[in-house]
């Protein structure tokens, strides 16, 4: 039986699987990531997206998006989720739950919140919910198919570049 517990300001989830969640955290991230985006600040939007973040070591991170009158300074719950996470001393993550008002489909993360999953791995899951608590599972990869991420940088490259200008 998964459990949820609070030391000091993080929360743990105990799930046995290592890779595959069972069914009854599946529904906790999913209440946790519907319980963050009642935390929302979208006054220009009036979009609210909430998320729920679980690492490999059962530790679980939440986020809103939080708006900016000056639009482009606003910030995703799934970044503001995965930074909290990171800011702790956290980059290894099981799945992420992400929550929004959307009835008729899932809520699905933008292309900037895709390419920052995807530096922390392709292969772990996220939950894609309704308000409802349905959901669809993928992976950051099925996500971000053919995408870049840090090993790249580690390719070879050609060395010498030529002059641009």
């Amino acid at each position: 039986m998964d459990q949820v517990k609070y030391t000091g300001q993080l929360m743990h989830i105990e799930d046995a699987g290592l890779r595959r969640l069972s069914q009854e955290t599946v529904k906790k991230l999913i209440q946790h990531s519907q319980e963050a985006k009642k935390q929302a600040y979208c006054p220009y939007s009036k979009f609210r997206v909430g998320a729920a973040l679980l690492t490999v070591d059962n530790c679980l991170f939440t986020g809103c998006n939080v708006e900016n009158a000056s639009y482009n300074l606003g910030v995703c719950a799934e970044r503001n989720a995965i930074s909290k996470a990171v800011s702790e001393g956290y980059c290894a993550f099981k799945a992420i739950a992400i929550a929004s008002d959307l009835c008729d489909q899932f809520i699905s993360p933008c292309g900037g919140c895709r390419q920052f999953m995807r530096e922390f791995g392709s292969s772990w899951d996220v939950y894609l919910s309704k308000p409802d608590g349905a959901y669809t599972k993928m992976t950051v990869s099925q996500l971000l198919p053919v995408s870049f991420g840090p090993e790249d940088l580690a390719m070879k490259k050609v060395l010498d570049m030529p002059d641009v200008c």
